[in-house]
């Protein structure tokens, strides 16, 4: 076994083990018949990857459109009847 590279059936009966590695030293490979089938990972590495890369006011700000002179305003006009 690599340092962060384990076999299914390792991993299955040292599953503790395999998450304590994943949370202390880092993500952790399993393997299946020989080919990488999934990474464990600590929660905080997961986070890290899907935290988004800017916030959404900044999205805005940053948008294309962000300069262009939008009409946002609501018509007064009633709307019309719909038959239900």
């Amino acid at each position: 076994m690599i340092e962060n590279h384990w076999q299914m059936q390792d991993a299955k009966s040292k599953f503790s083990n395999l998450v304590d590695k994943a949370q202390h030293i880092g993500p952790q490979i399993v393997t299946k018949n020989g080919k990488v089938a999934v990474v464990v990972l600590s929660i905080e590495e997961y986070k890290k990857l899907i935290k988004p890369k800017t916030n959404l006011v900044n999205f805005f700000q940053s948008s294309p459109l962000a300069k262009e002179d939008l009409d946002l305003t609501r018509s007064n006009e009633i709307p019309r009847d719909i038959e239900l």
